[in-house]
């Protein structure tokens, strides 16, 4: 009995021991809850998000019992949208105009469903109101869209355009466009889509803090975004209350890093996305996904009044690992390494094997990873008796050297 006894804590020593040994690289681990098959999905809460590093290679599922402990493989899904643009052929039948009514009919041969055409004038500088009608045979017309709005705005301060149409799916044999204006179109070309639409997955992101400055001599207003936590950003949209039309021009920033000075905190940003606030489509805008706490977004107001931005929206994607876990072990997630690599393993090229319904496992409390003690070198005399008594033996040493040669003299 007492064999066993032993064998069974020198097992256990020798588990803990190799355990350590290929998690002790990593700061924090969590234990997967509910596996029962061998294939699982995990979606990473922000509260691990928060941790991993800036390219998110530091994550690792580790599997232990109690003979050795095994890396099991995942694959790591970062849940964008997906578009799918498809093409539609058609025939620019006619135009015409009549006082200041103009009129363009589009026929699309195939039997085919469209949600949207893109339209490419000549002309600069306009704002028109169109509508779009759809028909079988050109003699019952039915509205599809009504005051459309479509502009061209190009001056020293702005160079913004927007003419798409964007409607339900309609499946017509003629299409019509029509508008005012006093000016004759030069209409360049067109385009014709199905665009299908997969929506992406968004964690919504907590502001934390808010702040709202105008810079008088460069004429910017600057938005400093804090969110609650270091998060994954992919999204960001304004509520801005202004009525009036507006179109500014505007750079998404983020803090990258951080440096330390008499006067505090100093941020280095990197640009994010740029583009235009203009109150014609929804203030909403995507861009590469990055891991941050801090944002920062300037305006160019030039001569304007500042913008009345009333709040913030930031969201992520969602992030999910499908895992594969081979035989009963307990399992880890484990993550906090700013030196590890991107796995590389064999299930990147044979994903297809993946059964397409996975059932969702959670993780188990945060627990910090215990980190080897380095060996202190202890200093050559830590008391100082020992070095007066030594300095004492080569001052005598010394001196009866002296004394010896002196006598030889």
């Amino acid at each position: 009995m007492m064999k066993r006894t032993k064998a069974f804590l020198l097992a256990s020593l020798l588990f803990s021991v190799v355990a350590f040994a290929q998690m002790g690289d990593y700061d924090t681990k969590r234990k997967i809850l509910g596996i029962s098959e061998q294939w699982h999905s995990l979606e990473l809460p922000p509260s691990v998000l928060a941790k991993v590093s800036d390219n998110l290679a530091d994550i690792r599922i580790y599997g232990i019992n109690p003979k050795d402990t095994v890396e099991s493989p995942y694959l790591l899904r970062i849940e964008k949208e997906k578009h799918q643009l498809k093409e539609i052929g058609f025939e620019l039948i006619n135009i015409t105009s009549k006082k200041q009514n103009h009129y363009y009919t589009f026929e699309v041969p195939a039997k085919e469903a469209l949600n949207e055409i893109i339209l490419d004038f000549k002309n600069r500088n306009f704002d028109w109101k169109v509508k779009l009608e759809g028909s079988q045979e050109q003699s019952d017309w039915y509205t599809i869209l009504k005051d459309a709005r479509i502009l061209s705005i190009k001056n020293g301060q702005t160079d913004y355009r927007f003419t798409h149409l964007n409607f339900p799916n309609a499946k017509y044999r003629y299409y019509r466009i029509s508008f005012k204006s006093e000016i004759l179109p030069e209409l360049k070309s067109a385009n014709i889509h199905l665009n299908e639409h997969i929506g992406a997955k968004y964690n919504t992101v907590k502001v934390a803090h808010l702040d709202i400055s105008q810079d008088k001599d460069k004429k910017q207003s600057i938005l400093q975004i804090t969110l609650d936590q270091r998060a994954p950003i992919s999204f960001i949209s304004l509520d801005i209350a202004n009525t009036f039309d507006y179109y500014r021009s505007f750079e998404l920033q983020y803090a990258h890093d951080s440096i330390a000075t008499e006067k505090g905190w100093k941020y280095n940003y990197r640009t994010l996305t740029q583009g235009t606030l203009n109150s014609i489509e929804k203030n909403e805008f995507k861009f590469n996904s990055v891991l941050a706490k801090k944002l920062r977004l300037v305006i160019e107001d030039h001569d304007n009044q500042p913008l009345n931005i009333k709040n913030v929206v930031a969201k992520g994607y969602t992030h999910r690992i499908t895992a594969r876990f081979n035989d009963k072990r307990d399992y880890f997630l484990v993550y906090g390494n700013n030196n590890a690599r991107v796995p590389n393993y064999d299930l990147v090229y044979t994903s297809k094997n993946i059964p397409s319904s996975l059932t969702p496992v959670n993780l188990g409390k945060t627990v910090q990873i215990p980190k080897k003690r380095k060996d202190k070198v202890a200093p050559l005399f830590e008391n100082e008796y020992w070095l007066w008594a030594v300095m004492g033996v080569v001052i005598l040493v010394l001196g009866g050297f002296t004394l010896k040669m002196m006598t030889k003299k």
